[in-house]
């Protein structure tokens, strides 16, 4: 009898949120399972190694975000392309069609109010019994912790950032 599918929930003000998602990402596809990520915020100007990775593997990756809000010269466009991750997001997976979907950041699309927790809450509740999600992003709704079989927070130590070392091609994307 094949084992129920899981909702893993990457949360926490600290790095590496992202990063833990996609090395489960390695390990779904190594078990032959059909994977799927959806970035919520990160734009297509970001040259991600994940991304060229998922190219390889020959993974479903949509990078659907505009960047940073606080960059968005347009908020309406910001907030209706969060809106249309979401909508991607849910078709992938209600269709029962992958293993593993990956919500990259999706928890801002709630905090900034895109969209109201309950559909989120509906669709990873009714899942098809072979996928399973990985949500990442800061501040999970609490609504989603409670309906989480693992939830990790991310707790930020030191940063490498805070002493004004920029990021680094390879360790951070």
């Amino acid at each position: 009898m094949p084992q129920p599918s899981r909702l893993l929930v990457n949360t926490g003000t600290g790095k590496g949120k992202s990063s833990a998602a996609f090395g489960v990402m390695g390990r779904a596809w190594a078990r032959g399972w059909k994977v799927g990520v959806v970035q919520f915020v990160k734009s297509e100007k970001w040259q991600v190694g994940e991304r060229k990775l998922a190219s390889h593997l020959g993974i479903d990756w949509h990078t659907l975000g505009d960047g940073f809000t606080w960059e968005s010269t347009d908020m309406g466009e910001t907030e209706a392309r969060g809106r249309h991750a979401w909508d991607v997001a849910a078709g992938m997976i209600g269709s029962g069609g992958y293993d593993l979907v990956i919500l990259d950041e999706v928890t801002y699309i709630v905090r900034y109010g895109w969209i109201s927790v309950e559909p989120l809450v509906e669709v990873l509740q009714a899942r098809p019994a072979r996928t399973n999600v990985i949500v990442t992003g800061r501040y999970a709704p609490d609504e989603i912790v409670a309906i989480a079989d693992t939830v990790t927070e991310m707790v930020k130590v030191k940063h490498a950032f805070d002493q004004d070392i920029k990021a680094r091609k390879g360790i951070e994307y």
